[in-house]
């Protein structure tokens, strides 16, 4: 079986993992990386890994050198920002190749509903050339909307879907905690939110992604954020919080339907958050009710779904693609034994 190319775009906490767990597929082939970090760029794949197999890979400072030195992968995994517009543009020259990407990108989950215009342009762009874009992950990706989409598939009506999501922030990497208000005065990440430069990405994105597959036409989606505040001190790896300073994020967000809210999503994010889960309820006929003890560990399960989106990227139709156009996405064997 021809083993599929691919490249790593962003080489932060999630890139590394993602490249460690693409290195253990035996069908996946990984020719190198790209980061702008001068510390990285020219360093082999396996020195900023610690995967030997990787020695011969390098990391490149753009797609353009990469392209030149080792040619053209088949797939972009890229792990580099939660804006589709920088996204996009930073895509372009593999987009333009017809080389495909799947992204852990927040915003193109849904990338139409901030930036409609350029998802229109990239769209036909990747039509043209025969590529393929989308986001992935857990959650934007799948735990708030992907699976309670899924979960429809034996309804005859739905009235209305409620996700609800805590995670134990303390077991995070430290780029996470901080974005949450780890540590922060309470109002100072008010006004950080209130500007978008704080919170969880890609929230409203979900909500968006469960109306289009539901078929319903939002008046509006509304966000709303409040740190949740320490009444002790809370010490992490990264983060050592004191009383009355914030701990996390309480974030909802609603989408609503001739004044009727027919979305509700409900994330609890901060250190030491007691009893994680994630919990769905799904309204209609049948009513649903699924609660998974625990949760899904964001940063592990998110470069799994990077990786196991590969493959069903590349079977889908050219152009700017939702997960809900997809096959269904699921693990796959690494190591399949021969016939």
């Amino acid at each position: 079986m021809k083993k599929i190319k691919v490249i790593q775009f962003g080489l932060g906490p999630i890139g590394i993992e993602a490249l460690k767990l693409a290195a253990d597929q035996s069908w996946l082939e990984i020719t190198g990386g790209v980061d702008i970090d001068p510390a990285k760029i020219g360093r082999t794949l396996a020195e900023i890994t610690g995967v030997a197999a990787l020695s011969v890979a390098k990391v490149y400072p753009s797609l353009e050198a990469l392209f030149t030195a080792v040619g053209r992968p088949d797939v972009v995994l890229h792990t580099a920002g939660s804006s589709a517009a920088s996204s996009f543009t930073q895509l372009k020259p593999a987009l333009d190749l017809g080389i495909s990407v799947a992204s852990t990108c927040e915003e193109l989950i849904f990338p139409a509903l901030k930036t409609p215009d350029m998802a229109a342009e990239y769209d036909q762009l990747c039509r043209r050339s025969g590529a393929r874009i989308a986001g992935t992950g857990v959650n934007p990706g799948f735990v708030m909307d992907v699976l309670p989409i899924c979960l429809t598939g034996v309804s005859r009506d739905v009235t209305s879907i409620y996700v609800e999501r805590v995670v134990n922030a303390s077991t995070r990497r430290q780029p996470l905690q901080a974005k949450i208000g780890s540590g922060q005065n309470p109002d100072a990440f008010r006004a950080k939110f209130a500007a978008g430069k704080a919170g969880h990405a890609g929230f409203q994105q979900s909500v968006a992604l469960l109306a289009d597959a539901m078929g319903w036409k939002l008046d509006e989606i509304r966000e709303t954020c409040e740190p949740v505040v320490a009444t002790s001190r809370v010490v992490t790896k990264f983060f050592d919080v004191a009383p009355g300073q914030s701990l996390g994020i309480h974030q909802k967000c609603y989408g609503l339907c001739g004044g009727e809210t027919k979305i509700k999503l409900d994330l609890q994010m901060y250190l030491e958050a007691p009893l994680p889960h994630d919990a769905i309820v799904v309204k209609g006929r049948p009513d649903l009710n699924l609660v998974l003890n625990g949760g899904v560990a964001g940063d592990d399960a998110t470069v799994a779904a990077l990786i196991n989106i590969v493959p069903r990227l590349l079977a889908a139709a050219p152009g700017v693609r939702l997960m809900t156009e997809l096959p269904l996405p699921s693990w796959r064997n690494p190591r399949p034994a021969q016939r």
